[in-house]
């Protein structure tokens, strides 16, 4: 056990040891230190155990050196010893308890150097067995006991409980192995009585065995209260009653006596000697009454039930019809169900509304008529008799709203056709609200709104703009009729068809110069955009409500040959193209005169040239001839 360390340690200078003088030459090294328990580590109470120090030291000299042991349980010094001998040091536990169990460990000290041993844990099991004394035997109800708990030999910090039976009826912390605890019994009988106690071994605890178990014989007191009910039996609502509590057997020798006169949890009355209370007997109420007499410690307690037979129930408040509209006849009827025909006759009970301001008037013995308001409104019946008042659980009027004229309207455009919706709506209403499609007065479809904000949309397709006003729609909620709606109106889109161009002039040849008229037409819904495009590009948009278009050019240039076509859309969304139109500009007809004439005048000169040309080439062979002939006459 214990750790090796060797430490060369060198006295420069001589100095006091622990009180012992130490040669300053003397060198030393503690070498090991262990700690064991004896006789082992584990033992039962009332063993004697040894806890045994032990330290190897190495020095230069003969005699032992001084040194200083220290034993620690936990973190807590538990013994502490100055020793110039070289014998292990001894810690005694004698008749070892459980408050002895921890861990150990041991340090030894040796001018500035120490060294510590391992931990060794000691467990000790058992506890005495706790004797309990008490001072009586025989007692009265609430007289006084005191009773002793007592763990022999244990020490430590300790918990001690108090049992009757296997009930708790005490427990106290204390720091001795003795614990008095003053009490008193107010239950007649035999009693059991035993103690035990826990012993703190931080951070366990041990729980010693039950003790010796002490009887007791609890003897009842004369005294005792008495409650007196009457009527006792036939009780009704509104009958008087007459209560009383007072004590049996009381006399001097008692102290101060209460006594208390209770309903379920309500304190009727209070006094010492007699309560008195006169109180209506009520169906409604508890009929538990308790007469509680206190005296000291001692309690006694006597109870009595009364049954009390309703004199009539409290009354129902029902409405006719069971669902009402704004402003239509209601009824609200007010009864009670039962009433006791010995007691009561049915003229003796009334029926009245509240609040008093109702609309309602009493058309005969709790039936009330009139108009239903335009909100809600709550009503309560009260049926009285012999000052008996009852109320009914609210009823709360909730009148529902008849339905508005609805109106009818297109959402979004609407195109010949092709689908679209259209909203049937009503402003005010009670829910659910039936929404009926009618066309020319016959049914197209249904639609039931159910719930805040739903909408009421139909799907519908028109062949013809005027097909559109055949329209209309009825909205209906539970009321005797419903509402109809004007016809719909609104612009139906025709989609375009039958595009045509016209061109002028309407000859296939047309000349530099001259006037080119274009008009594209086509049916359907204006606005209609028109587009002209010449060559794929293009030339001019417009967008009008006439169903025709027209490009006109003033005068033409080779330029504006080519291919030229017109497109138109609307709010269909359907684009028609016309064919390519080709268009041909030939050169004006003067300029073509023109080029002839320079043609032929260049093809006159050309001729009198030859034939100029001609004529020298004839007259020039004709005079060389002539000079030949001469030469030969010569």
């Amino acid at each position: 056990m214990g750790l090796l360390l060797l430490l060369t340690y060198t006295f420069v200078s001589s100095y006091v040891l622990l009180g012992t003088e130490v040669d300053a030459q003397r060198s030393f090294t503690i070498r090991r230190i262990s700690l064991s328990i004896e006789p082992s580590t584990n033992v039962t109470r009332g063993t004697d155990v040894t806890v045994r120090c032990k330290a190897i030291i190495s020095s230069s000299g003969s005699e032992p050196l001084s040194r200083e042991y220290t034993v620690y349980k936990g973190s807590k010094t538990v013994y502490t010893k100055n020793s110039s001998t070289s014998e292990d040091l001894l810690y005694p536990l004698p008749e070892a308890r459980a408050t002895n169990s921890g861990k150990y460990m041991c340090k030894i000290k040796m001018g500035d150097k120490e060294m510590k041993s391992e931990v060794e844990k000691l467990t000790v099991t058992g506890l005495s067995k706790p004797v309990l004394h008490l001072d009586k035997g025989v007692v009265t109800e609430g007289e006084k006991i005191v009773a002793t708990c007592t763990a022999p030999g244990e020490t430590g910090s300790m918990f001690f409980y108090f049992y009757d039976g296997y009930k708790l009826i005490h427990e106290k912390f204390d720091n001795s192995n003795q614990l008095q605890y003053n009490f008193s019994i107010s239950s007649v009988g035999i009693h059991s009585i035993h103690c035990l106690y826990i012993v703190f071994i931080m951070p366990d605890t041990a729980k010693s065995e039950r003790s010796n178990t002490v009887t007791v014989s609890v003897k009842e007191l004369a005294i005792t209260p008495v409650m007196e009910i009457h009527p006792p039996s036939n009780i009704f609502e509104g009958d008087q009653l007459n209560i009383s509590c007072t004590v049996r057997n009381s006399h001097s020798s008692f102290e101060r006596i209460n006594l208390y006169l209770s309903q379920g949890t309500h304190l009727l009355s209070s006094g010492n000697t007699e309560v008195n209370r006169r109180l209506t007997a009520e169906a409604n109420r508890p009929g538990d009454f308790e007469c509680r007499l206190e005296t000291g410690n001692i309690e006694k307690v006597v109870n009595q039930t009364v049954s009390v037979t309703e004199l009539f129930s409290a009354p129902i408040v029902t409405m006719s019809p069971a669902e009402i509209f704004q402003k239509d006849n209601m009824t609200l009827t007010c009864k009670s169900e039962r009433y006791a025909f010995e007691r009561l006759t049915g003229s003796e009970l009334t029926y009245s509304l509240e609040p008093p301001q109702t609309p309602l008037t009493q058309t005969s013995p709790g039936v009330f008529s009139g108009k239903a308001l335009q909100y809600e409104f709550n009503y309560t019946c009260v049926a009285e008799a012999k000052g008996i008042r009852k109320h009914s659980e609210t009823l709360t009027v909730r009148p529902k709203v008849s339905v508005s004229t609805p109106e009818i309207s297109l959402i979004g455009s609407a195109v010949q056709g092709e689908s679209f919706k259209i909203l049937c709506q009503s402003h005010t209403g009670s829910l659910p609200i039936n929404y009926t499609l009618l066309k020319n007065g016959k049914v197209e479809d249904t639609f039931i709104v159910r719930r805040p904000f739903e909408q009421a949309y139909f799907t519908i397709m028109v062949t013809s703009p005027d097909e559109i006003g055949s329209y209309t729609c009825e909205a209906k909620n539970r009321h005797r009729e419903g509402q109809y709606s004007k016809r719909l109106h609104g612009t139906v889109i025709v989609p375009l068809n039958n595009l045509n161009v016209v061109v002028n002039p309407n000859n296939s040849r047309v000349y530099e110069g001259q006037e080119l008229l274009l008009l594209c037409g086509v049916k359907g819904t204006p606005p209609i955009t028109f587009k002209w495009h010449h060559n794929g590009n293009k030339l001019k948009t417009n967008t009008s409500n006439v169903s025709f278009m027209s490009y006109h050019i003033e005068s033409l240039t080779k330029d504006d040959s080519g291919t030229y076509q017109c497109e138109a859309s609307n709010q269909a969304n359907r684009v028609l193209r016309s064919e390519m139109i080709t268009i041909e500009v030939y050169m004006a007809v003067w300029k073509q005169a023109l080029i002839w004439g320079i043609a032929l005048l260049v093809v006159i000169v050309l001729v009198v040239v030859c034939v100029l040309y001609f004529k020298s080439k004839r007259g020039k062979r004709e005079a060389a001839a002539e000079l030949s002939v001469r030469s030969i006459t010569l």
